[in-house]
């Protein structure tokens, strides 16, 4: 990941209903969203949740509060841990959204699209550079 900026941050509270963070969700076209309290990440809250918590439930989206269905034990990764280490994170968590800390401050989050997107960007380059090292011209 390096020193690269990361996505947007989009936040509820606790007290927002799933409703309300479903419409952000919606709008912004993201599959989660973090909780936070005094800035503080306290919890996540994505489809998934929605889908087990809420909906298998039987629970009405804006009835329920975001602190009876969100994730409160986030996982996270530092801005210089590798996108490879992210990924093999979200294989074994099974999860899909990583919020990134630099120095100890929240500064974003990360999806699996996001590393999916990133490794295909590598594999881009080293395909070219290959080609370009085959054809003898470096500079293509």
């Amino acid at each position: 990941m390096g020193n690269k900026p990361v996505n947007a941050l989009y936040s509820v509270t606790q007290d927002n209903t799933v409703y309300e963070a479903l419409e952000l969700m919606s709008e912004k076209n993201i599959g989660a969203v973090l909780v936070l309290e005094d800035e503080l990440l306290i919890g996540i809250f994505s489809e998934r949740d929605y889908a087990r918590k809420v909906i298998l439930k039987g629970k009405a989206s804006r009835d329920t509060l975001i602190r009876d269905v969100m994730t409160s034990r986030v996982i996270t990764v530092e801005t210089d841990q590798k996108i490879e280490e992210c990924m093999q994170i979200m294989s074994d968590k099974h999860i899909r959204h990583l919020p990134v800390n630099q120095n100890g401050e929240l500064v974003g989050i990360i999806s699996i699209n996001d590393i999916v997107s990133a490794i295909i960007r590598e594999q881009k380059d080293h395909i070219k550079s290959l080609e370009s090292y085959i054809s003898g011209n470096p500079y293509s």
